[in-house]
């Protein structure tokens, strides 16, 4: 009688399996693909992939990152798949021989440079004879040298030029102005407006009036994923699409995502819609922008690249267009 129950049992599930629309793909286990991203609200898209990509038999696993170069040894021993980060981080890394595409661009903009609240600096020329922090190897490094020689100002990490660059990790820009050891900063989003929200700083300029403009954030990918598991590859640029339409869809749930999932409550809403105001969400990035960065970058010697690649060698947004028409999203 047992026996006969547990065949009726298997057989019910059979039958209800198909009913309830699961496919025989569904039934295996889902495709492990690992996520190296960092902690800015602009990068609050790329990790609700992990809410999203379930439905396309992926799963995805997030690592944090200091900054964006951290990535690049974690892709190399094969630890890492897919990657966000700066594109000056990126186009170094594959300068450098890492063996990574660019896949998207997954935002824009977030970035500003904030003086401390009593410093009196109210433009970038009166940076001269003020100590500067930025992180090295970010977007934010790149941005301040191309405003720094706009407006005609030299600098170096020692003293005896016009500005001195103090080299600090993202999570220790914010103390160091609040404790006046530097006079500004060149910061991301939302710590930036987190400093202004708190009254120890104030927005000097939003660094994108250069022949860089708005910094774009790339969405990369190891080639072994892209070459190997074309497949899986595909499916996860549908994912990443149908995160960044959700997010700005929505801007309360992308709120509540990066204040409650990222940063644990730690930003508040007002430091969130501020971040956002200088930040977007996107898909897209152009080879054209690449490559005037790339420009940019051996012109100050950030990344030390042996070899610049030209864009056209490494950015491949087939993926992209296509998951962009599957999902009819512009």
């Amino acid at each position: 009688m047992r026996k006969h129950a547990k065949l009726t049992i298997a057989a019910a599930l059979a039958i209800a399996l198909p009913a309830a629309g699961l496919s025989a793909s569904a039934a295996h286990a889902e495709d492990v693909v690992r996520l190296g991203n960092l902690k800015f609200a602009h990068y609050g898209a790329v990790s609700y992939m992990k809410e999203v990509c379930g439905k396309y038999g992926v799963k995805i696993e997030e690592r944090m990152f200091p900054k964006g170069p951290d990535i690049m040894p974690a892709i190399v021993a094969g630890e890492i798949d897919i990657a966000a980060l700066a594109s000056d981080g990126a186009i170094s890394g594959r300068a450098n021989g890492v063996p990574i595409y660019t896949v998207a661009g997954f935002a824009k903009g977030g970035a500003r440079i904030v003086a401390g609240a009593d410093t009196g600096i109210k433009t970038v020329k009166d940076l001269k004879g003020r100590k500067v922090g930025v992180t090295r190897g970010g977007a934010q490094e790149l941005l301040l040298l191309a405003e720094l020689e706009k407006n005609g100002l030299t600098w170096s990490d020692k003293p005896g030029k016009d500005v001195q660059i103090v080299y600090l990790a993202f999570a220790d820009l914010n103390q160091a102005l609040a404790a006046k050891q530097i006079d500004a900063m060149c910061q991301s989003e939302p710590q930036s407006s987190q400093a202004i929200n708190k009254k120890f700083g104030v927005e000097v300029v939003k660094p994108y009036d250069t022949a860089m403009g708005e910094p774009y954030r790339l969405l990369v990918m190891s080639e072994k994923l892209y070459n190997d598991k074309k497949d899986v590859a595909q499916r996860v640029m549908k994912c990443f699409v149908e995160s960044t339409a959700t997010f700005n869809k929505d801007m309360n749930l992308a709120e509540k995502y990066v204040r409650e999932q990222m940063f644990k409550g730690q930003i508040s809403p007002q430091d969130f819609k501020d971040a956002m105001d200088n930040a977007a969400y996107t898909y897209d990035v152009s080879l054209e922008h690449i490559d005037t960065t790339t420009g940019f970058m051996q012109k100050y010697g950030v990344g030390r690249m042996s070899k610049p690649p030209k864009a056209s060698e490494w950015v491949k947004l087939d993926l992209l267009q296509k998951a962009k028409a599957d999902l009819k999203v512009k």
